[in-house]
């Protein structure tokens, strides 16, 4: 299970709070500047044992930014977020912007997902949303939820139900 774009105070904890319930690791594709703001929250995904990723300082989206401030949006991250994994926003990003990437940190290790859970979306239904991931999902699937004001909503609403589903499935829940 990953989570992108917090940590911000009023989703986070209620996150890791769930995880904790299910005996669940994740990984934390976090925005740096809400790491600068809520250090106490980004402190707690890690004392938890949760890992963490990139996602840029100020969540960028790739195929609309010039490739040297995405390239310094990112490197601005690294200085809150310790980690060689990255998730571009959007899920988008030149390939011009992955060499470049690579050539500042030739560790770094982009990772996707195979199953967007739509938490973000105010169109969805919560039950449309839980039945779309439980139904896709399969043994080593990555799938994406949000810990964002935006998602809120349906993310406290889902993700108890699908960890739950999961765990009577039998599913481990790790860290990248």
């Amino acid at each position: 299970i990953t989570f992108d774009d917090g940590p911000i105070p009023e989703v986070t904890p209620f996150v890791l709070d769930c995880l904790k319930e299910y005996e669940a690791k994740a990984t934390f594709f976090c925005i740096g500047d809400n790491v600068r703001k809520h250090p106490d929250v980004y402190r707690r995904v890690l004392d938890e044992g949760h890992s963490v990723g990139n996602h840029t300082f100020n969540h960028l989206r790739g195929w609309n930014t010039d490739d040297k401030v995405y390239l310094e949006n990112y490197d601005r991250c690294r200085n809150y977020v310790k980690s060689n994994l990255f998730r571009p926003p959007y899920g988008r990003i030149r390939k011009s912007q992955v060499a470049k990437l690579k050539d500042l940190n030739p560790e770094m290790e982009i990772i996707m997902w195979d199953i967007l859970s739509g938490d973000f979306d105010p169109k969805m239904k919560p039950q449309k949303c839980l039945r779309k991931i439980v139904d896709k999902t399969c043994p080593g699937s990555i799938v994406v939820f949000h810990d964002s004001l935006k998602a809120s909503l349906i993310l406290k609403d889902v993700l108890p139900k699908a960890l739950e589903f999961w765990k009577k499935k039998g599913y481990t829940f790790e860290a990248l």
